[in-house]
């Protein structure tokens, strides 16, 4: 059985172009820049960051079969987040994404960031690289009440 999916991407007559451009886009698109993350590196150093379509990498993620090896698990959390950025249709992501570390500040201090709800799915699943295929939607609403581990 073939998808509406499938027939609006085959199909370049049905008027919907702009549409079917962003609905039939393969997403993640990678990418790497030192000079991106270091200028977005304020209070932390980021190794990659997932700014929908892209997830955004350092360069030594490209450089060797070693890193290209790390990379693999550093994309699979940044395409946890592109899920989760698609659900929320993009920008009410990051509106939660902000709100929930603000708020969760105050409780974890430091510890914010790795206790915000779309963070936990993401580290708890970076290493299963089957996730996204079995991977419930909305699931990182669950995390948002839970308390630390």
């Amino acid at each position: 059985m073939i998808s509406a999916r499938e027939v609006i991407c085959q199909r370049s007559d049905v008027g919907l172009d702009y549409i079917s451009d962003i609905y039939c886009m393969k997403t993640p698109i990678i990418k790497y820049s030192d000079r991106f993350l270091n200028a977005i590196s304020w209070l932390m150093s980021i190794g990659g960051i997932t700014l929908w379509p892209f997830i955004i990498l350092r360069e030594k993620y490209n450089s060797s079969k070693w890193w290209k090896g790390r990379a693999k698990r550093i994309i699979n959390h940044e395409s946890i987040h592109i899920k989760q950025q698609e659900e929320l249709l993009v920008i009410p992501f990051y509106i939660l994404y902000v709100t929930e570390w603000f708020i969760k500040l105050f409780f974890y201090g430091s510890g914010a960031y790795r206790n915000i709800s779309f963070e936990r799915e993401a580290y708890a699943n970076e290493k299963n690289y089957k996730y996204l295929e079995s991977r419930k939607r909305y699931n990182w609403i669950k995390l948002i009440f839970k308390r630390e581990v």
